[in-house]
């Protein structure tokens, strides 16, 4: 960090085997103390998931023969123990970090090849939300004692994620419902019940965070929009566009400063 210099690098599709997929590689590494986890998807080796070392690039372990989703692995603490949480192509798989034994596993994918698995899952005490499209849907899995997973409630007419992360606020979930093509809806969804509290229908695709009690929409075609939860509608407080299409990458914000980009530009915006 402090010079620039490259430590070391590896090209996972050659040294896995990994299949191309349909839009590249989109997951980002998951970093726990001294290794780097990735969904590499090398399905062939037996290396859907990898381990290497930050400091040198050691493969530490290998793990599943899933191929590769375009979601990003989360580390949470379930049960008492530290888990490396994925929601690959075949599925949730919850790993040991440390040796990449697996804990457990719940297969959830499309049942036609060309789909995605694209939102991160998110951890919540002992329950786990994951969502997809294509006929998919979302699930509230609990885990149980020895990694056993029961279903709080499953169905495609929720929260079905085709991109976007959902995020979660004092027991209510805030992301998109619905491909991406076909102009999604917002929704505010209760994380025990499934019931939608609001949906703004045909509102687009884009991507939600949540900044204390407010949530923060940024949209493909270049509109922000703040608005409260907790509310029964949706109600922004302020709103405006701020980028022409197409705006895609997850949006960052630090410090009370917001960066966003589109295919060509990456703007700073003070929130302060």
């Amino acid at each position: 960090a402090a010079t620039g210099t490259v430590a070391w690098r590896t090209n996972a599709m050659q040294q896995f085997g990994v299949a191309k997929g349909y839009f590249g590689a989109a997951g980002s590494p998951l970093v726990d103390g001294t290794r780097v986890m990735l969904n590499v998807g090398g399905k062939a080796k037996n290396a859907g998931i990898v381990a290497f070392d930050v400091a040198t690039g050691k493969v530490l372990w290998t793990a599943t023969n899933h191929e590769a989703s375009y979601s990003s692995g989360t580390m949470a603490t379930i049960g008492g123990s530290r888990l490396a949480v994925f929601l690959t192509r075949e599925g949730l798989v919850g790993l040991d970090p440390a040796t990449g034994a697996v804990r457990f596993q719940q297969r959830w994918r499309a049942r036609y090849a060309s789909s995605v698995n694209a939102a991160t899952p998110l951890v919540l005490g002992d329950t786990i939300f994951i969502s997809a499209s294509y006929e998919t849907g979302a699930n509230l899995l609990r885990v149980g004692a020895a990694g056993a997973l029961s279903s709080l409630w499953a169905d495609d007419e929720t929260l079905s994620s085709h991109y976007a992360t959902s995020v979660h606020v004092e027991g209510v979930l805030y992301g998109f419902h619905g491909r991406q093509e076909y102009q999604p809806s917002l929704r505010a969804v209760e994380l025990k019940t499934g019931k939608v509290r609001w949906s703004e229908e045909r509102f687009g695709a884009g991507t939600v965070m949540a900044i204390g009690t407010r949530i923060l929409v940024v949209t493909e075609d270049g509109r922000l929009l703040l608005a409260p939860t907790g509310t029964s509608a949706f109600t922004p407080l302020a709103r405006a566009t701020v980028l022409p299409p197409t705006v895609r990458a997850y949006p960052a914000f630090a410090d009370g400063l917001l960066y966003i980009r589109n295919d060509r530009t990456l703007i700073a915006l003070d929130l302060r």
